[in-house]
């Protein structure tokens, strides 16, 4: 079976940082431009030495041209001593020096072709062995100088064996034709060489350039690392509630308009200040909304306590009352208490975000659970609910009693028997009245939402130093687009969460802001037959 091995993943240019897309293109501006001037300067170098050369060529040419004498004979070894000593390999006729050489002052590696347009000969300048010699060319080589024309301009030529040459050909008046070529190994070793000592000159410049130019751009940036840090300091202040300063700034030395890093720095200067009074414009703006909420809702206690009492009053009047007035006053009764409810809640909403201080005194949330669970079996008992304590081996379970109406009973047992006693201590410091409240939301959260024979579990824990307190049930699940919004108020679900069910859709934001008003925090986790309500807070020192 194949693998199939992943692409390693690039970052991309767009996300590196502006210090390093600045290093790169600094970098990259020096390397182009010193890879042109490399270009430019070997080109003329090259340019250079092929003109001096050209002129050695034509010295060369004239040399050969002009140096020779008919009629000597040169043996076929390329050496004579100036005699006549018999018959020689070289045709009578071609030009050769009075020594039996070929021209003097003409540099090694020289070459010299000859013909009078029948014969021809060719050969080169060796001086290896410390004496110039003529060495002959092969009759190819031969022919393809002699093929050159003899138009007076230099011409360039490959030679097997030899390498590049430079050529020129000259005629005299005699009718013998002259090829004079010189060697270019000369111009190509300086330009070879030239270019290796320009890469590492290059390279050394580079490096340094690039450490200088880091360098550089750290200084240059700190101004924008200072407004960054401005601004992440603003991001991690608490900007969703309460009262709001923003007392952070740019520094004044990074505001400068007539740089760019100042532009910035004064832009978020202007947005900040604009923020702030935007935030104070907002903060008045609640504190009066939620003072309204405050006051109408103490207001609104004696006059909703008045027409219950009345309505009570009335239905215990001694006069007999229609039945369609009996009903009414009941419906009168049963909505001022959920009113009554209801401005309750709403004025403890307003009193906590009004940042009131809460009781701070020693509560067991294990007593908390044991009363909330059995407030909460007497309030549905068409639900299992469940205790789970730690230290104890069987927690409570009322599906476990025989009989109907046993299982307060058996909770009043679990207390009794001393099992009670076996329960770890899960101690904070808080309100006991308002944690037994957020207790009690959570359950009745469960009880209202979740179909009858749903099992309910309640387990307080000590973690570390925190208490857990969780509520799971294996009800149906909350609904993905409710879960994010479920603290906040006056929110609804389906049709179970209707006034007709007595939910006012504060339970769970009163639960939040309690929780929260204690230092902790609360969770959801839930999926189809799975839901669980996680409560942290601080744990009580131990004594």
């Amino acid at each position: 079976m194949s693998t199939v091995v992943a692409p390693r993943s690039r970052a991309h240019p767009s996300r590196w940082t502006l210090r390093a897309r600045l290093l790169v293109l600094v970098v990259g501006l020096i390397a182009v431009v010193a890879v042109l001037m490399g270009v430019v300067s070997a080109l003329a170098l090259r340019s250079s030495l092929v003109a001096q050369l050209d002129e050695q060529l034509t010295r060369s040419a004239r040399l050969a041209q002009h140096a020779p004498d008919r009629g000597a004979d040169v043996p076929s070894d390329g050496t004579s001593d100036g005699t006549s000593s018999g018959p020689s390999d070289t045709p009578s006729g071609l030009p050769t020096s009075t020594d039996g050489r070929l021209p003097d002052g003409q540099a090694a590696g020289t070459i010299n072709a000859f013909t009078d347009g029948t014969t021809s000969t060719a050969g080169y300048i060796d001086d290896s062995t410390g004496v110039a010699t003529f060495v002959e060319l092969d009759a190819e080589a031969t022919d393809a100088l002699l093929a050159l024309p003899a138009d007076g301009r230099v011409h360039d030529i490959a030679i097997d064996g030899l390498g590049d040459y430079r050529a020129l050909v000259t005629s005299s008046r005699e009718g013998f034709t002259t090829v004079t070529a010189v060697p270019m190994s000369t111009v190509s070793g300086t330009v070879s060489d030239y270019v290796g000592v320009e890469i590492v000159v290059a390279v050394v410049a580079l490096l340094v350039a690039g450490a200088l130019a880091l360098l550089l751009l750290r200084r240059e940036l700190r101004p924008l690392a200072r407004v960054a840090a401005t601004a992440t300091r603003v991001a991690e202040l608490p900007l969703d509630r309460g009262e709001v300063t923003l007392a952070e700034r740019v520094p004044e030395r990074d505001t400068d308009p007539a740089t760019e890093v100042g532009q910035v720095g004064s832009a978020l200067n202007r947005m900040l200040g604009h923020i702030e009074n935007a935030l104070a414009a907002r903060h008045e703006s609640e504190t009066q909304v939620r003072q309204f909420v405050a006051d109408a809702s103490h207001e609104l206690r004696t006059p909703l306590a008045s027409i219950r009492g009345y309505a009570e009053l009335v239905r215990r009047s001694p006069e007999e009352l229609p039945d369609g007035a009996l009903q009414a006053l009941g419906r009168v009764e049963s909505e001022s208490l959920r009113m009554t409810a209801l401005v309750e809640d709403m004025l403890l909403l307003a009193r906590l975000d009004a940042g009131r201080p809460l009781d701070s005194e020693p509560v067991d949330l294990t007593g908390l659970a044991i009363d909330a669970v059995a407030d909460a079996h007497a309030a549905g008992p068409d639900h299992t609910w469940r205790l789970d304590l730690p230290g104890v081996e069987d927690s409570w379970d009322d599906d476990t009693e025989a009989g109907e109406g046993s299982e307060e009973w058996a909770l009043s047992d679990l207390v009794v028997s001393g099992q009670e006693d076996q329960a770890e201590d899960v101690v904070v410091l808080g309100d006991d009245h308002r944690l037994r409240q957020v207790l009690a939301n959570l359950l009745s959260n469960a009880r209202v939402h979740t179909p009858p024979g749903t099992t309910v579990t309640v387990r307080p824990r000590r973690e570390g130093d925190h208490v857990v307190l969780q509520v799971a049930d294996d009800g149906p699940g909350i609904p993905p687009a409710l879960r994010d919004r479920l603290f906040q108020r006056f929110t609804r679900g389906d049709a179970s969460r209707n006034r007709a069910a007595g939910s006012t859709g504060l339970g769970l934001a009163i639960a939040h802001a309690v929780v929260t008003a204690h230092g902790g925090t609360i969770a959801v986790d839930s999926s189809p037959g799975s839901t669980a309500f996680t409560v942290t807070l601080p744990a009580a020192p131990e004594a």
